[in-house]
């Protein structure tokens, strides 16, 4: 053998059996096959915690939350002179066990005003306003007979001074206590019927009937620098400039609060049928990409006894199909509690209506060099993840967290140990999700040899034998130039290898 076939012969083998030349320590494929079987945490159609009790036996795997009011005078007792709130929060603790009972977190969302709404005292349209408050002399509340056609309505007296503070502070010690509460998902907030921002029917009298908008700035702000761990949401009439300050007020906009919409696919929802005022809104306070840091949901539209019973068809409603505008508008989460009783909405239609919502991960490539494994992972879903997770191997957690990944994106993510050989122990782990769920992905990776550490294998790469390497990638099928001659690796042999030298 002529010494220049000897050095060829050497390097060969340095490439066959994964000997490093120049770069250092390859990484090695390593086999991943898994695939998504149900609705992702923190995602998907909703129901409240009388359907899902109900509907578990048939619904319960096809969904993963569940949605409810919530009564601040439910957990609030009363106030100690120097201003600390006294709370008992048995009735909202008792509601997360229920929830969670059934492997689903809580989006939760605490309003005064509910038009006819008995669930304070038995009686129509009680706010839901802690009694110490009520009981001071200088707190009047107003009264609408009829708001809307609703049915009677009480306000809260927003020109109190304790009504605002304790607004406020019930917010702080409410991330105290829940901020990292795997029983809940999510928060919704706002003011006026239902919390959704706007008291149809009455006149509006802000810093009366509803708060004015110096309170609100100081609400949002508020509520940024202490709600930091629940995702938290605005209906999306916030955009209504009558009541609110937000789409004007440049800080209000640059913060990370999310979107609902309580009457999603209706009739007139979208431009161009009739005034399309919800998709206007959706524009104003979204301007298309508020989607990557607040999540984003509501509720199917009421407009039509149907409408709930009939999103789902594959036909669409009004000529949009669910898929369609869950996309459009990066959806996450849906309430579509009156959807069972429809007979459109089967079991396995709901499951693929929920499985069409929020995040999608997808691993691409998985890689180890003996020490660490790498990931290249994907999100193929509508919607980032809101809240942390991260891939793992065993206990051991990748630094990265998954949380912020857009759709179409996609990143490297290291964990710091070796996996089995067939890659059953990566998982991805969260401390915001409940024993009962898991967050999946999908992988079909099979074992391709070695990878190089740094960048992108490129076509050809040039090789002389003073020990030089430029662009060297050898494990992609491709040209490789060994001293000007022409050796083809990949899809071959060894031994088919050899000869071609």
């Amino acid at each position: 053998m002529t010494s220049m076939k000897k050095k060829l012969l050497v390097l060969v083998t340095m490439i066959m059996t994964g000997v490093t030349v120049c770069l250092g320590q390859l990484w090695q494929s390593v086999a991943l096959e898994r695939q998504i079987t149900h609705p992702q945490p923190m995602t998907g159609l909703v129901l409240w915690p009388d359907e899902a009790r109900d509907q578990h036996a048939t619904y319960g795997e096809t969904i993963q939350l569940e949605f409810s009011y919530c009564l601040p005078c439910k957990v609030v007792i009363g106030c100690e002179d120097d201003g600390t709130i006294v709370y008992d929060w048995e009735w909202f603790d008792n509601l997360l066990d229920d929830v969670a009972s059934r492997g689903h977190q809580l989006i939760a969302r605490f309003r005064y005003e509910y038009p006819s709404g008995t669930d304070v005292d038995g009686k129509k349209g009680t706010t839901a306003v802690p009694d110490y408050i009520k009981q001071r002399t200088d707190y009047k509340e107003t009264y609408s007979k009829n708001p809307g056609g609703d049915g009677p309505t009480y306000y809260a007296d927003w020109s109190n001074a304790e009504l605002q503070r304790f607004t406020l502070q019930f917010y702080t010690d409410f991330a105290l206590r829940y901020g990292h509460d795997a029983r809940l998902a999510f928060l919704e907030v706002g003011f006026g019927h239902w919390s959704e921002y706007h008291i149809y029917g009455t006149k509006l009298e802000l810093g009366k009937n509803f708060p004015s908008k110096d309170f609100q700035k100081q609400f949002f702000e508020h509520m940024n620098a202490v709600i930091t761990d629940i995702p938290w949401a605005v209906s999306i009439d916030a955009a209504d400039d009558e009541y609110s300050p937000v789409v004007d007020d440049d800080e209000l906009m640059a913060l990370h609060f999310g979107l609902f919409d309580d009457s999603f696919m209706h009739k007139d929802h979208e431009i161009g049928t009739s005034d399309g005022y919800n998709e206007e809104c959706w524009n104003a306070i979204g301007r298309g990409t508020r989607w990557q840091t607040g999540v984003c949901g509501g509720e199917i539209s009421y407009y039509s006894s149907n409408d709930q019973k009939n999103f789902l068809s594959p036909d669409g409603l009004y000529g949009h199909t669910w898929a369609e505008q869950a996309a459009k508008y990066h959806i996450t989460f849906m309430i579509a509690n009156d959807a069972p009783r429809g007979g459109v909405a089967t079991p396995e239609r709901f499951r693929e209506g929920s499985m069409a919502t929020g995040y999608h991960f997808v691993v691409k490539q998985c890689q180890t060099d003996g020490t660490t494994t790498r990931l290249l992972v994907a999100n193929e879903g509508i919607a980032p993840l809101y809240r942390d997770a991260w891939f793992a191997i065993g206990d051991i957690r990748s630094s990265s967290t998954l949380r912020g990944l857009l759709p179409g994106d996609e990143c490297w993510i290291e964990i710091p140990t070796v996996p089995n050989g067939d890659g059953s122990d990566i998982q991805i782990t969260s401390d915001c999700i409940l024993p009962q769920q898991s967050i999946e992905f999908d992988a079909d990776i099979r074992p391709t040899g070695m990878a190089p550490i740094t960048t992108p294998p490129t076509h050809q790469s040039t090789f002389n034998l003073t020990g030089q390497c430029q662009k060297f990638t050898p494990t992609q099928p491709g040209l490789y130039i060994v001293n000007g001659r022409k050796i083809l690796l990949g899809k071959q042999s060894r031994n088919q290898f050899l000869e071609g030298i």
